[in-house]
């Protein structure tokens, strides 16, 4: 946990992040390290010169790993992703799905959630009774049926419970207007930087290579 700069004026901040991804995250920049450290080792500081493919390892381990969150705001939901940063309003949000990943569902589009991805059709075998009780109303289904990917234990799940419990106490208190999703639109800004970032390693890696 802790604060998104890249959230504009969000008050009341509860920020989800994959439980998982972070030991990925630490596995690349311990590989890299490794590879770094050897490389020098071996052929002195000139070898730094040939680890672009370590160090893309390890700018992929940031952006794809550590990166990544659900941020629940005041203003709406924003999502981390690798490559771009999306921010949904309330005022947008028409449904809340967790097929395939926590996604977001606007009237002109949806948006999933990199950090938070769902078990797949065998990740409830191990459900518990607790596990189904005590979520928000809308993450039933018929019969007061679960899908995996709302299930307290899943990244999913536990996304999705923070949306939908802050969106539900929105709409309960009268705070959010509801008929306006057809006239709000998410907002979405690309990660320009980090795309040049990796196009130029992939470029430096593929040199290292051919140059060997």
């Amino acid at each position: 946990m802790g604060g998104m700069s890249t959230v504009p004026d969000a008050g009341n901040v509860e920020i989800f992040k994959g439980r998982a991804n972070k030991w990925f995250a630490w596995l690349s920049w311990a590989v890299a390290a490794v590879g770094v450290t050897a490389t020098v080792a071996s052929a002195g500081p000139e070898g730094l010169l040939s680890t672009a493919p370590l160090l893309l390892v390890a700018f992929l381990g940031w952006q794809f790993f550590w990166l990544p969150a659900v941020v629940v705001h005041d203003g709406g939901v924003t999502l981390e992703n690798p490559f771009r940063t999306v921010l949904v309003p309330w005022a947008a949000l028409v449904h809340v799905d967790t097929r395939y990943a926590l996604t977001l569902v606007t009237a002109h589009k949806s948006y999933a959630a990199w950090a938070a991805p769902a078990p797949g059709i065998w990740g409830g075998r191990n459900a518990r009774p607790e596990d189904l009780h005590g979520l928000p109303d809308t993450s039933y289904g018929p019969g007061k049926s679960v899908r995996p990917g709302d299930l307290k234990t899943t990244d999913s799940g536990q996304a999705a419970r923070l949306v939908r419990t802050r969106w539900q106490g929105l709409v309960e208190s009268g705070t959010l207007a509801i008929g306006e999703a057809g006239s709000t639109a998410a907002a979405v800004t690309p990660r320009w930087a980090a795309v040049g970032v990796v196009v130029v390693l992939l470029a430096a890696s593929y040199w290292t290579v051919a140059a060997q």
